[in-house]
């Protein structure tokens, strides 16, 4: 099960978070084993982001994946994900920042699985 949560100073409409989900949905088989029917997302709008010291117009998105993803999947992924931002948000892509967190057990369905 992939995790997209999205922090973002603006503050998001239901519509535009519908339509984020759905570019993710789409985006997310892009890493291969990944795919929207598993895809959970978590937006947070309305954030105050800094950067060395100076509030900044931006957005930060963490993506957690069960087991490792090949780099290239990985790097066009974030590409697709900071185009997305620049394009439906306005936010500058030196203004985004993405994570990706890789792990080897995950919980989910009632237990813990490797």
């Amino acid at each position: 099960m992939p995790y997209i949560a999205v922090n973002t100073v603006q503050r998001l409409s239901e519509e535009k978070q519908e339509k984020l989900k759905a570019e993710f949905g789409r985006l997310i088989s892009i890493i291969p084993t990944k795919n929207e029917a598993t895809l959970l997302v978590d937006f947070s709008g309305d954030r105050v982001l800094y950067k060395a010291g100076v509030k900044i117009e931006g957005a930060f998105v963490e993506i957690r994946i069960f087991h490792k993803a090949e780099f290239e999947a990985k790097k066009k992924f974030t590409e697709e994900i900071f185009a997305l931002f620049s394009r439906e948000l306005g936010i500058e892509q030196g203004d985004i920042y993405l994570t990706i967190l890789e792990f080897d057990n995950w919980g989910g369905g009632g237990t813990l699985k490797q």
